[in-house]
């Protein structure tokens, strides 16, 4: 995403609020899909730019955390590779750890944007300051989200909310800094 679209620009004031990234991952992270192996051992597949998106939200002062109704080694693998230590797992009224991310990181509830795919996400899509659906989300969750991304789940909708933050918050070019020879 080189520039906001209409889309994302008209939550730019919103955007710019946004301090706590909250996401879930099974159909936001992933694309949804849980893979075992014969010996019963689960893997996960992430997305490389997901995770570069994340990575430079968290490097542009945007706390990032996980709320997941599962609770999964690979995630706990993925998040200590990308630094992220606000982790829910296993939380299937995820609207109950929202008090406690806040305190965790010192960010009101409108400084909260939360990505959701599936109707356990609901409760807490409907108590943060931006609810974000990815593309391919169940339809009730479409309907209660003040924006969908144009990416599926698993496929580049957190790194889409990521650069929007970025750019809302006038950080994107700061962001890409780092890369420029």
């Amino acid at each position: 995403m080189a520039i906001m679209d209409s889309r994302w620009q008209a939550q730019a004031d919103r955007l710019e609020a946004i301090k706590l990234l909250l996401l879930d991952v099974d159909g936001v992270l992933t694309d949804g899909f849980i893979h075992y192996n014969d010996a019963g051992i689960e893997s996960k597949p992430f997305y490389v730019r997901d995770g570069l998106g994340m990575r430079l939200a968290m490097e542009n002062d945007l706390s990032v955390g996980i709320v997941t109704g599962r609770k999964s080694k690979a995630l706990e693998h993925r998040c200590r590779d990308m630094g992220i230590t606000l982790i829910f797992q296993g939380v299937l009224q995820k609207a109950t750890v929202l008090d406690q991310a806040c305190r965790q990181t010192g960010v009101d509830t409108h400084q909260v944007a939360f990505i959701g795919d599936d109707i356990i996400d609901l409760p807490l899509l409907k108590r943060v300051g931006l609810a974000i659906a990815v593309a391919d989300a169940h339809p009730l969750v479409i309907a209660a989200a003040d924006i969908v991304t144009r990416a599926a789940g698993g496929r580049g909708a957190a790194r889409e909310v990521c650069e929007a933050i970025l750019m809302a918050r006038g950080r994107w070019q700061s962001a890409l800094a780092r890369f420029e020879a």
